[in-house]
Parts: structure tokens; sequence; C-alpha cells
């Protein structure tokens, strides 16, 4: 029998094992239980991988060990037994197992799923090892020893003995590589007692730099009043939440550098969270000047030796700091103290996979758990989190002035429309040429940005800015193949027009650029220029972000072109220029949070320029210049922003002001999926009215891609403004998936999506 759900327990003596299988099904989505064999008592702990069998065949299956106890669900006749221990796997702290638990019931997943989510590092690796080589002997004895093996014609030990009576220590890989010795001829000579031979483990650190200690810069009385208001109110035990909203170049990172140097002098531990990998390079470097080799990072580009590594000496108090996109969060640091979330806007903190958790909130729910501190950062910071700073949810701190004393970028906006009644079809504006032409003479740099989020093939008019738009909802339509134009929300669907339904212009067209377009073309406009590009082709090696970044900060490249990974928290003294060319491409993105993502990124971008001292412009392009989002970064006025788009989010029960969940149904079969699909949005709509619930669904339509690698897609949409109805539904539909035998359709679930499915 099935060691088996915790039903009816029964004490009895003896010691138990609740364990997870490892098998991502719904249907096995809760612990069984398995008795521990003698010779394993006092070895299995929670967080363990064991094998158990499973099954009727009891097939060999792995899983984790959720609690030991001594609570029996059946008689011990009736237990299976745990076949073992797997070997090299990486224990799961008890922390880890409780926090996986809670993403388990908030965002809708499998417990096994999460574990995994909450263990980036799977397996444990063999630490490196230095050896060395030691005479053991005096000089004139190992001379003699050296005579003899010369005069027996042993050239190999000669060799190495030679070089010991200059040097008593030699490095191992010397010895063997330069020297050529092998390792028998070393191990002779240790046995007669003239060498030793020695090893001591060290860690593959990825940090490769080699810089001097600098210390702090002194604090503007802004940045000091938010530093020790922090460290306050955590050495009075209040474990608080704080969103610190700094214009760009306010000097954010210094107050989070000074905040860590507090928490390093109190023994605490801090976890430095940046949006984008490619953010590592520069924030390393200025963390590694601070602190030292206390300081390390985690993130997907380090090897399976490096991360592991990393994750000891964190688990061993051997770091203070630790720097990496979302997974960082769950290194095993023992006294947590600080997390610091910076940039806490991007969407990259939203997982695109099971489960989708937002690593925002689950900060939260960190810090709570260990009594630690959060300190979100943002120029530009989401809805969200300013909406719960006005609600007393964080406390909010502001940062007005430039460190420099300088002033924000001007910002020129540039309507298309009349660049092409003028004759100018070139990507590039023509005050954006002339700028750029400025900047080359006087050997500054500049930043071009291609805005190409969500690119979806939009469809707009080139003579008067008119973008195909959805009748029922307030998303432009996406342009499909076959010359048809979707809702990817209600499942709108019409034939591409000829012509502009507003002016009749045939050019009515959808937008597509890249970044190597751009490229040629400024080679093609200035001939000696010097170009870099920082795109998904260019940064698909270890260190490519760096080596990209560090090239154009050592003054190699006139410009950057990119695409928004060029813009998201980097500082280069000499850029001057900021070219946004297509602003419009993630303004029309099929998402209700288009202007805001268009708001962030262009004051994200704007704010590269003039950071060194010296003026700095930006140069907005557009085809829509009267567009509230675009009008607002311009004037980089985040407040003005906030005010106008959550009166938007109000009135349509949107994320901030109400919680929205997605749910995504998959399928090989389209009736299937569709099939099913409607079954839950009954579900969902019946469950709520018997609830007399404040929430509505919306759908099923087909999700944004319809199809991936032959895999249909469908989605529904349910909005409350109570957070728990809508983890309610997701219980029911739960509890309804496990009724139906389901052998080619899936579901997900998705808590106030950053993007449309």
């Amino acid at each position: 029998m099935e060691g088996t759900d915790r039903k009816n327990k029964k004490m009895t003596q003896g010691r138990y094992a609740n364990i997870i299988i490892d098998i991502s099904h719904e249907k096995v989505d809760r612990t069984f239980q398995y008795k521990i064999p003698k010779e394993l008592e006092g070895k299995i702990e929670a967080g363990m991988c064991v094998q158990i069998p499973f099954g009727a065949g009891n097939r060999l299956r792995q899983g984790y060990v959720i609690e030991v106890t001594d609570q029996a669900e059946f008689p011990d006749e009736k237990q299976k037994e745990v076949a073992g221990i797997v070997t090299g796997s990486m224990p799961v702290e008890t922390d880890a197992i409780k926090l996986a638990a809670w993403m388990k019931e908030n965002y809708g997943s499998t417990m096994i799923a999460a574990l995994k989510t909450v263990l980036p590092v799977k397996q444990t690796m063999k630490h490196k090892e230095k050896k060395k080589i030691t005479r053991l002997l005096p000089v004139e004895e190992t001379r003699s020893v050296l005579g003899e093996c010369i005069r027996k014609h042993q050239a190999a030990k000669a060799r190495v003995l030679t070089e010991l009576c200059k040097e008593p220590v030699l490095p191992y890989e010397l010895v063997t590589g330069r020297l050529n010795v092998t390792a028998a001829t070393l191990k002779s000579l240790q046995n007669q007692g003239v060498i030793s031979i020695e090893s001591e483990n060290y860690y593959r650190n990825p940090v490769k730099l080699e810089t001097a200690r600098e210390a702090g810069l002194v604090l503007s009385k802004e940045q000091a009043d938010i530093r020790d208001n922090v460290l306050s109110d955590f050495d009075q035990g209040k474990r608080k939440a704080y969103l610190i909203h700094g214009i760009t170049g306010s000097g954010k990172t210094e107050v989070y550098l000074s905040l860590i140097e507090g928490m390093i002098r109190r023994k605490k531990q801090c976890i430095m969270l940046i949006p984008e990998i490619a953010l590592t390079y520069q924030t390393l470097l200025r963390f590694y000047k601070r602190f030292g080799d206390r300081v390390s990072a985690m993130n997907s580009t380090l090897s399976a030796g490096e991360k592991f590594d990393q994750w000891e000496r964190a688990r061993k108090g051997e770091l203070d700091v630790i720097i990496g996109p979302r997974s960082a969060l769950f290194v095993p640091f023992p006294d947590l103290g600080l997390i610091i979330m910076d940039e806490e806007h991007e969407n990259s903190y939203k997982s695109e996979t099971m489960p989708r958790y937002h690593a925002r909130e689950t900060a939260r729910y960190l810090a709570k758990m260990k009594k630690a501190t959060l300190v979100l950062g943002s120029a530009t910071p989401s809805l969200e989190a300013y909406y719960g700073a006005k609600q007393g949810s964080y406390d909010l701190f502001t940062l007005n002035k430039r460190l420099t004393g300088g002033d924000l970028a001007t910002v020129s906006i540039i309507d298309l429309r009349q660049e092409l009644k003028s004759g100018n079809r070139s990507i590039f504006s023509r005050k954006l040429q002339e700028l750029m032409e400025d900047r080359l003479q006087k050997k500054e740099q500049m930043i071009l940005f291609l805005n190409r989020r969500g690119y979806a093939g939009f469809v707009s008019c080139r003579a008067c800015g008119y973008v195909m738009k959805c009748p029922h909802c307030d998303v432009s339509l996406s342009q499909h193949i076959g010359g048809k134009l979707v809702c990817h929300y209600c499942g709108y669907e019409m034939r591409q027009p000829e012509k502009c339904p507003t002016c009749s212009s045939p050019y009515l067209l959808g937008f597509k650029a890249g970044t190597q377009q751009i490229e040629q073309q400024l080679y093609k406009r200035f001939p000696d220029i010097r170009v870099l590009r920082m795109d998904g082709d260019t940064t698909r090696t270890k260190d490519s972000y760096q080596k990209i970044l560090s090239s154009f900060a050592e003054g190699e490249a006139d410009v950057l072109v990119g695409t928004q990974m060029i813009v998201k928290g980097h500082d280069f003294p000499n850029v001057t220029l900021v070219g946004v060319l297509a602003a419009d491409l993630s303004l029309n993105d099929n998402d209700y949070r288009a202007g805001e993502r268009t708001f962030q990124l262009l004051t994200q971008a704007a704010g590269r320029a003039g950071r060194g001292g010296k003026p700095g412009v930006a140069v907005i392009q557009t085809y829509r210049p009267d567009h509230y989002s675009i009008i607002k970064a311009a004037s980089q006025n985040y407040e003005d922003f906030y005010e106008e788009e959550i009166l938007y989010r109000e009135l349509g029960s949107y994320p901030p002001a109400a919680h929205m969940m997605a749910v995504l149904v998959t399928s090989a079969r389209e009736e299937r999926g569709e099939k099913l699909a409607r079954q839950l949005t009954v579900l969902a709509k019946n469950f709520l009215k018997e609830g007399k619930a404040k929430a509505s669904v919306i759908g099923p339509a087909k999700a944004s891609i319809g199809k991936i690698n032959d895999i249909y897609r469908f989605v529904m949409y349910c909005k409350a403004f109570d957070y728990g109805q809508l983890t309610s539904v997701k219980d029911k539909i739960e509890q309804y998936l496990e009724t139906l035998v389901l052998k080619e359709e899936n579901v997900q679930f998705d808590f106030d999506p950053v993007d449309s499915l």
C-alpha cells in the first residue's frame, strides 16, 4: 500500500518521513509517509533528497523530506521504507521549505516546483583543490639525494630536487606541468621522506576583480536621513519595509552601500537584488571596492561549481553580501538582516515559469520570516509599490537631487509623423543626427535605445500615428500571419484594412526595426563611428555583459546600441546623449501596463545622460507625442504620471487597485484545451457568484501567442479587490482538476501578471 496522504493519524513507535514526490503532477502534489529503516535512523533530516519506492510497481523515485516525525499515519506493516539518501544532492533548508509552501499557496504551483525554485543549486560539487610540494630536508641533505638521483639517471626526480634546492615550496601544477614530472615520481619522493604533498580546498570565485578598497562617499543630508532612519528602526526591533523613490543619479546605490555597511557592523548578512545580469559587473565592482572579497554574485552565468561554492560560503557565514537577480533571494544566509531590491519596478523580478512568483512579495515574506529589513528602490517605482506606500505598506523616502549637482537631461520629443512628411525616412530624426554629429566631434559617448519590448507587430499609420485597437478593450490589436489583427484579451478579430481608417493613408504598417539594422545605419551615416551592440545575440556567452559594458566604460566605443538591458542602472559619466528610437513599441503593447512600462523605460533611458557633470540630452522619437506617458517621461515627473495612471487602473479594476489572476490552459489538441478553459471559466463564475464576491471573470480567449511548439494556449482572467478571493478560486479549480483525467491538458496560474499570457 502506498505510503499515504495525511489522514487518520495514529501514534505508534518509530520514526517516519513525510515526503513530497518529485513528480510534476497535481495528483501527487501532497506528502506521503515512509518509514525510516534502522540503518538510516538519525541520518535523515528535513530537506534531504531521498529515494523511495512509489506506485504499484514500487518504482524508485526521488523526493524531498518535508518533515521527520514520530507520528505514524498507518501501522508499520503497511508503511513502505525509504530506500536511501540521494548522494550529492543539495539539502533544502527548513526556512526554504516554509518559503516554498508559501509560494505554492500564493502563486498556484506544485510543491515540488516551489522546492526546486528555492534550491537554485541542485547538487553538491567537489571543492577545488590547490596542491603544493614542500621540501622536508635541509638544503645540503636534499643536494645529496639529488646527486644520487643523477648517478642513477633518475632525471625526473633530479628536476624536482633541483628546483626545491632553490625554493622550499613549489606549486603542484608547476611540477607536473612545466617540469613534466608524474604523480608516481612525486609519490616515490614522498615515501622517501624527501617531500610532502599537501592539498587545501579553495572556493571558485566568480568575482574576477582586482581593485583597491575605497571608503564610502560622504552622504548628503537626504541620503544620511534614510540610512539613519532605517538602521534606527532596526536597532529598535522594528522590521519594516521601505521604498526609496530617487531620481536617476540621486545616489540610491550609495544609500544601499551605507545600509549594508551598517548591517555588516551588526554582524548581519545582506542580499542585493538587481533586475538584470547585465548590471552585475558595475554593481559588483562598486561593492567589491567597498567590502572586498566578502561580496559575491549568484546568477545563471555561473558554472555549477561556482554556484555551489557561493552557496556554501553564504551558508557558512563567510559572505556578507550576495548580488544577483531574483534567484539570489534564495541564498541560505544564516543571519539575514537586509534585503535590497534595486530597480524594483522591473518586470524581470516576476518569474515566467511555475511558480510565477514576484520577487518583491516573496522578499517581503522572506524578510518577515527571517526578521530582516526590506528596502525597495527605483527612480520609477512600480504602481504596486508606490500604491503600497500611499496605503502605508511601505515607509516612503525620496531623493530629489543628483549627486553631481547637475540637472536631469534635457528631453526633446520628436514627432515621427512630421519627419515622414518632410521626407525623412531614416531611423534617425534630423535632430538626433545633428546631436550625434556634435557628440562625435566632442569625443562624448551616446546610447541608442530601441524600445523593443512586447514587439508583436502592432499596426499603426505612419502618416497620422493612428494605432489599430480593439473596440472592446483598450489595447492594440496584434498583427498575425495572413493579414489578421487579433485582440489577445477578448479574442476579437478583424482583417487588416488596406488604408488608415482615420486619414486613408496607405502607410498602415507594422513597425519592424532591430538593433542590427540600427548598427548598419550608423556605419552608413558615420563611417568612422565605433559601435558596440548589446542584445540577445551579443550576450549569449559567459562574461559577455561584462566585456561589452567595461569596453564602453573605458571609451572603446562612441555609441552603445541595444534594447532595454542598456538603460537599467548603468552609470557612464561620458554619456551625454541618449536616443530612444521608437517609443511606441512598448506604448502599443497589448497590455494594461503599456503606459506604465513606457514611462519607466523612457525615464530610465533619459536618466543615462549627463551623469558625469556634463549636460545631458535625451531624444524621444515617437508617433504619439501627445500621449501622457511620453509627456510625463519627458518632464520626468513621476508623481503626475502616477496620479493619472492610477485613475485608469481604478476605473478598470486593474492592479494595484484590484488583483488579477490569469488561468492558462494548454493542450496539444485545440478543441480539448478550449473545452477545459470554458469549463474552468464557468466554474470560476459560479463560485464567485455563490460567494457574492465583488469580482469578475473575463474570457476565455486564445492566449497572446495562441500556439507554441504545437501546444494550443487559452487564457481567462479573474479580477477581485480581495486577493484571498482569487486564491479561493485557484483552490476550487485545483479541486475540480483532481476529479478529471487529464492526459494532454495543463493548467497554470499567474497572479497579478506583468505580461499578457
